[in-house]
């Protein structure tokens, strides 16, 4: 259980390694911002979510918070998905922190469980879907243009 909690720490935190660094070029944004305890910890609230077709979302951070760098948390029931595959010029990565995702990146498909990432690159075509029987609950971490 320790091995696989370290594990989990390990893989969130490579997945912030280059948004932190990218702090280093601070937007105007960014700079005008002042920034406290209070609004920079953010813990689920359940009258916070936002309701889906398949489950809910659920944002730690939304495009508004910094320059247009996100983390959401996305719930989904079981044999569904939130959308089809699509793509976007942001790429964005995936961690599964509960059930069995199925990951489809241009028209290949892989399945795997708790602990595990995927990244999408710019202008791929992915998806994610829960592919088992429970709840598939992930983060999605992306930055948006524009915000």
């Amino acid at each position: 259980m320790i091995k696989s909690i370290k594990n989990t720490v390990s893989c969130i935190g490579l997945l912030f390694v280059v948004p932190l660094m990218m702090l280093a070029q601070t937007s105007t944004v960014i700079k005008n911002k002042h920034y406290t305890i209070d609004n920079c910890v953010n813990t689920f609230d359940q009258s916070k979510i936002e309701s889906t077709k398949v489950g809910y979302q659920y944002w730690f951070a939304d495009k508004n918070f910094l320059d247009g760098r996100t983390l959401k948390m996305s719930a989904v029931k079981p044999h569904g998905a939130t959308h089809p595959p699509h793509h976007h010029k942001e790429d964005e990565f995936f961690f599964v922190m509960e059930g069995t995702a199925e990951f489809y990146l241009d028209g290949k498909t892989k399945t795997a469980g708790p602990y595990t990432s995927f990244y999408c690159p710019s202008n791929s075509e992915h998806g994610i879907r829960n592919n088992g029987d429970t709840i598939l609950k992930y983060l999605v971490i992306k930055k948006y243009e524009n915000p």
